[in-house]
């Protein structure tokens, strides 16, 4: 009978290959709260944007006649307190334990061309200065 050789990693080669898992690892878990932010900011940063998307759509389906907004009730040319959202979308003129966003509204121009500075800034109950995360549009609105 021939000699049998037996093939078989030896303990050194054991022993780096668990040292390079082990370091490939902690940089993968390195990683993982950089990415869950990121996912966070980026999930934040589209309803928001969502949120002003449908504000603008409202103020442009308006007729020329009516002066108020039919969804969310904003007067033309005034100012209004800000209005605070929810994580679905539902919005409210009061800040409430569900509101995550809050929006403002700045108006500029004359009564036939009118401007629209639209912030939405998160957390709702911070202030625009110390808020962790805006999103802005600047809109024209024709009112002829």
């Amino acid at each position: 009978m021939r000699g049998r050789s037996n093939f078989a990693f030896s303990l050194v080669e054991v022993t780096l290959a668990l040292g390079i898992a082990a370091f490939c690892l902690i940089a993968i878990f390195g990683l993982m709260p950089v990415g869950v932010q990121t996912n966070r900011n980026a999930t934040s940063q589209t309803a928001a944007t969502n949120i002003t998307a449908a504000l603008v759509a409202d103020l442009r389906a308006t007729p020329t006649f009516n002066t108020t907004s039919t969804q969310f009730g904003i007067t033309f040319g005034t100012n209004p307190p800000p209005l605070y959202f929810d994580g679905s979308g539902q919005f409210s003129t009061s800040l409430g334990a569900n509101s995550r966003y809050q929006l403002n509204i700045t108006w500029y121009g004359t009564s036939n061309l009118r401007y629209a500075d639209v912030k939405v800034t998160w957390p709702a109950a911070a202030t625009s200065a110390n808020a962790s995360g805006r999103a802005e549009t600047f809109a024209a609105f024709d009112r002829n």
